[in-house]
């Protein structure tokens, strides 16, 4: 029997031609046609997707060699693939679609979502199945592309969802789909989104500055970032929040800190005083990222406009003089006493801070502790200097 009467599968077939893919493609909308097609399609002056109308930010045509793959498989096979195995590919299917249907309301889709979570979740081996048929960038395309200016519940549920399964399928996916955010209005949603969305938005979104910022592959959009006042500003305001978005906050600050350009931008935009007040929080709380905060303090400090900010703060010298020794832990000791010896060694006004602060003690329980020789030796140096 000639190919051409076999029964090929949905997915093997281009939604242009329905013919058989020879060369498949992926565009940014997440949808994918063979390259002969979509060149047609694009040579003739179209600049949306044929199945979703969404005009494209990007007119790259990425080759799916996964589905090449599992053709070539099926044709060496005599056109038969485990039964099992297509069955479960279809479901998948037929969610893409779901999610893909321009005509679909945010609450339409929202069932296609819940169940790519409860998926992922569940069975974490269909993610490479999802990451195969192009849904992390429908995805992103989804919650960036139009944000709803009236913030409703159903919305609000909609992009939750939306982050959750970008989340989980990132790790298995390339981060350069990511990319699309340096287009201008896209990155615009995802400040929009941070500025009215909900605490779990938020979170979801601190964590997609973290991967961002931790790829090679986004290292220009880190530095995009980095740029956006606004956006730096909120996260800030984000880690003096007394609660646990705040932990979220400090990650996203942390991996932002990959680039001197960036921690220029946030101490201009009130970083010493957000890590201050998140030291001074973390006292009542039994697991923090403290030390981290107390790390990025002594990173920033290279910058003069920093160490007048943390002189300037009230609490600022008084949160680095609790960081030297704490009974519960003592991970953030070292960078506390770097921290003090660079703004002590040029500020008298700090030193008498200091001091005031309990900064004698402080240092004399962490010489006697079971920190580090190195840690004693730069803590011996500050008590010389005091």
């Amino acid at each position: 029997m000639k190919e051409g009467e076999m029964t090929v599968p949905h997915l093997f077939r281009c939604p242009i031609s329905l013919d058989l893919f020879t060369d498949p493609v992926t565009l940014c909308t997440g949808q994918t046609y063979d390259r002969s097609s979509i060149e047609e399609w694009l040579a003739a002056g179209n600049l949306t997707c044929p199945i979703t109308m969404q005009k494209l930010h990007d007119l790259s045509l990425v080759p799916n060699h996964n589905l090449l793959h599992l053709i070539q498989q099926w044709r060496q096979t005599g056109h038969r693939l485990d039964p099992d195995y297509l069955a479960t590919i279809h479901p998948f299917v037929s969610l893409k679609n779901s999610l893909a249907s321009p005509s679909a309301t945010f609450r339409d889709k929202l069932p296609a979502l819940q169940k790519i979570r409860l998926l992922t979740d569940e069975t974490p081996s269909t993610n490479s199945f999802l990451i195969e048929m192009g849904f992390l960038p429908l995805l992103l395309q989804l919650v960036f592309e139009t944000v709803n200016p009236e913030f409703s519940q159903e919305y609000v549920n909609f992009v939750e969802q939306g982050l959750a399964c970008v989340l989980r399928l990132l790790p298995f996916g390339e981060l350069e789909c990511l990319n699309m955010l340096k287009e201008g209005s896209n990155l615009e949603s995802f400040v929009v989104l941070f500025e009215h969305g909900s605490v779990t938005m938020k979170q979801s979104l601190c964590h997609m500055v973290g991967l961002i910022s931790s790829a090679a592959a986004t290292g220009e959009l880190c530095a995009t970032i980095g740029k956006n006042e606004r956006l730096l500003n909120m996260i800030i305001c984000v880690v003096k929040q007394n609660s646990e978005i705040s932990e979220a906050g400090i990650k996203a600050i942390s991996a932002l800190c990959c680039l001197e350009s960036n921690r220029e931008k946030l101490v201009q935009q009130g970083l010493i005083d957000g890590l201050v007040t998140y030291i001074l929080n973390s006292e009542r709380k039994e697991r923090s990222l403290a030390a981290t905060a107390m790390a990025r303090i002594e990173q920033a400090l290279g910058d003069e406009r920093a160490k007048e900010a943390l002189i300037r703060n009230p609490n600022g010298v008084k949160a680095m003089v609790k960081m030297v020794f704490r009974v519960s832990d003592q991970e953030g000791s070292e960078s506390a006493v770097n921290s003090l010896t660079k703004v002590c060694g040029e500020s008298l006004e700090a030193r008498e801070k200091a001091i005031v602060g309990g900064v004698l003690t402080q240092l004399l329980l962490l010489l006697q502790s079971q920190c580090s020789g190195r840690t004693k030796t730069k803590a011996t140096t500050l008590l010389k200097l005091l």
